[in-house]
């Protein structure tokens, strides 16, 4: 509720009209990065045992990136359970405005040596201008994407 009445700059997120447990986020591209200007939906889902257990959290726009694989699943600790031997962080503190905040983040910062896109992890490292040209290849904006 913190996020809707007292926004983060550059992230938004409102319920459905229909269900509660499912909500569409918005996250503009941090400034300086190969995102920078763009802007991401998202969908979220909350379980039934929300909030300790994470919400399912994927990228509706089609996203390149190392931590991101191409149905819009997102590879982050705090997306994943947390518990005795498990690699999850979710922590039942963590809120809606906390968890898009963290992917705004790892848009700017992958964590290379946990990739599911194994090429974009490389091209990061690699060659950043061949990899800003696969993110603008790959990006729709989301009047784009209503369009079709």
């Amino acid at each position: 509720m913190t996020l809707m009445l007292s926004p983060t700059p550059g992230i938004s997120a409102f319920p459905s009209d229909t269900d509660m447990t499912r909500w569409s986020a918005t996250v503009l591209g941090p400034e300086s990065t190969p995102y920078e200007n763009l802007t991401f939906k998202l969908s979220l889902s909350f379980p039934s045992n929300y909030p300790y257990a994470p919400p399912e959290v994927l990228f509706t726009t089609p996203v390149y990136h190392p931590n991101v694989d191409m149905a819009g699943r997102i590879c982050l600790d705090i997306l994943k359970p947390a518990g005795k031997g498990t690699e999850g962080a979710w922590s039942a503190v963590l809120n809606t405005g906390s968890v898009l905040l963290s992917i705004q983040s790892l848009l700017g910062e992958p964590n290379n040596s946990s990739p599911l896109n194994g090429e974009a992890a490389l091209l990061w490292d690699r060659d950043q201008d061949e990899y800003k040209k696969k993110v603008l290849a790959r990006h729709q904006e989301p009047a784009e994407m209503e369009a079709k």
